[in-house]
């Protein structure tokens, strides 16, 4: 099967924005690097530098007259630009808010997550979250094809570029800033682009917002049933979770090559098509919404994903729903097969495939993931997100702070891959695979088609690693040894470079591996 959608307005390199292409499926044709079993890196065998908070992603750029590249990284702080070979900082621009930390703030939180134990790297790891997570803004962004870099924040985008785009050494400057309407309701969680080159946001309360890239003009609208649904439920949300991450709409969204765009709100998945002046809820010009099941009450925390492109493929939207025990969801994505019958527990007939993700034990009572499941031809994949265990004390709503800051800590570390695959011919989706004995606490996986391997940030004896599974069986290719809590990708995700080596965003700044296949 082909690798997904390229958007031609965004920058000409394989990840250009959060999850790699406008599909969100955080795979790539590039050739990975493989271990060669059990790896501990040496200090030349890695690159890593500080850069502060919430570096989450690394977006690298198409080549600059000189035919090199660079590599764009948000955070909490500061938006830096990166050498694409050698991580070294070319630019940095100061982005508003709190006061800057400091290298030793972010070297003192590092140790206090190795070196603490028990209700002590608990309370560490909620401090680390209340100073340098509380107030985070601008999650997402994407580089586009004349070197400027979009970032949608809570109230608005921005956009930022450089003084000379022909020099990979030119500073950064903010070029313009667009505030969002009163009349448009909640928070923007999620931006991307569509095939006319606008920027489309959408917020917690369920607008969707077209956005011209100089910020000339704008179109909005509403999901079906938001005016009805959304101020209560979000309001509900922060009164039970406090806080603002579980809205209506509580994630990105995803967008194919003729303006569909894939987005969930707390118990439905919509395709809105964007037309070129208008947004299109008629099912004529191919839109669509549909249930998907959410026993929880809170919705999908999946960012939607696109599975299959060519004509003679079965195409589907993937997300991970709202049970208790979360299930792998395929949607068919254009018109359902008129001999199609609704599934078993489906409460869509637009619903293709359901896979329980209970990481081989059928008797778990709960499991959630926050990661947009992977996928890679038909296969589609997430991980285990759940701590092995959690304190008396600690609100059921910190069990994610646990796998973010501490999964390397034994007793909270959670063990799980969980693959299924749709079969074209049975037209059904089947369990492909499930791995119990690797752990993945909160890195979005990424996979290399050409090498057959999945790659993520895991933990082994306390360290962190990036680990390396046959895409086709599960079965391990083996681990680097990355190190310490600076090598903790808090959320973020893995993918690979130009180059095929394995590059991603840490708790305070940015590694590399330097092995090329």
């Amino acid at each position: 099967m082909t690798v997904g959608y390229r958007n031609p307005f965004l920058a000409a390199s394989g990840n250009p924005i959060a999850h790699g292409r406008c599909d969100q499926q955080d795979c790539t044709e590039i050739a990975g690097a493989i271990p060669d079993g059990a790896v501990e890196l040496a200090d030349d065998e890695r690159q890593f530098i500080w850069l502060g908070p919430g570096h989450f992603g690394g977006l690298v750029s198409g080549p600059y007259p000189d035919g090199k590249r660079t590599i764009w990284s948000n955070g909490r702080e500061r938006l830096v630009k990166l050498d694409y070979e050698t991580l070294e900082v070319l630019a940095t621009l100061d982005l508003p808010g709190p006061e800057p930390s400091t290298m030793a703030d972010w070297e003192a939180g590092v140790a206090g997550l190795d070196d603490l134990e028990g209700d002590e790297a608990v309370l560490h790891a909620v401090d680390l979250a209340t100073r340098f997570l509380t107030g985070l803004d601008g999650v997402y962004s994407l580089l586009d094809a004349n070197h400027t870099l979009f970032l949608g924040c809570k109230t608005g985008a921005v956009s930022y570029a450089e003084v000379d785009p022909t020099d990979r050494c030119s500073p950064l400057v903010e070029v313009a800033r667009w505030a969002k309407p009163a009349e448009i309701e909640g928070l923007f969680v999620g931006v991307n682009m569509t095939p006319d080159g606008r920027l489309v946001l959408s917020t917690d309360h369920g607008w969707l917002v077209s956005l011209a890239r100089d910020f000339s003009d704008h179109v909005a609208v509403r999901l079906p049933g938001a005016d009805k649904e959304a101020a209560d439920h979000c309001a509900r949300m922060k009164a039970e979770r406090g806080n603002t991450g579980y809205g209506w709409v509580r994630t990105s969204m995803c967008c194919d090559e003729t303006g569909g765009i894939y987005v969930s709100s707390v118990d439905r998945t919509h395709r809105v098509v964007w037309t070129g002046e208008r947004f299109s809820f008629d099912e004529a010009d191919g839109a669509w919404s549909a249930r998907y099941r959410n026993g929880t009450g809170r919705g999908s925390g999946t960012t939607p994903s696109l599975m299959g492109f060519e004509a003679d493929e079965d195409r589907f939207v993937v997300i991970g729903d709202g049970d208790e025990v979360v299930n792998i969801t395929l949607f068919w994505r254009d018109r359902i097969p008129e001999h199609w019958e609704q599934l078993p527990g489906a409460p869509s007939r637009r619903i293709a495939g359901l896979g329980p993700a209970h990481m081989g034990d059928l008797a778990r009572a709960a499991i959630q993931t926050e990661q947009s499941i992977t996928v890679s031809g038909y296969g589609a994949m997430t991980v285990n997100n759940e701590p092995g265990s959690l304190p008396d004390w600690l609100p059921a709503r910190g069990a994610r702070l646990l796998c973010f800051f501490l999964g390397h800590h034994e007793r909270f570390t959670p063990y799980g891959l969980h693959k299924y695959e749709w079969d074209p011919s049975a037209q059904t989706l089947r369990e492909a695979w499930v791995v119990t004995d690797v752990s993945s606490p909160n890195s979005v996986p990424h996979v290399s088609q050409d090498a057959d391997t999945v790659y993520t940030c895991g933990t082994r004896d306390g360290k962190w690693t990036i680990e390396a599974l046959s895409w086709s069986t599960g079965e391990s290719r083996g681990h680097w040894v990355m190190g310490d809590s600076r090598y903790n990708a808090l959320g973020g995700g893995v993918h690979i470079d130009e180059d095929g080596r394995l590059v991603y965003g840490t708790i305070f700044g940015k590694a590399r591996i330097l092995r090329a296949p």
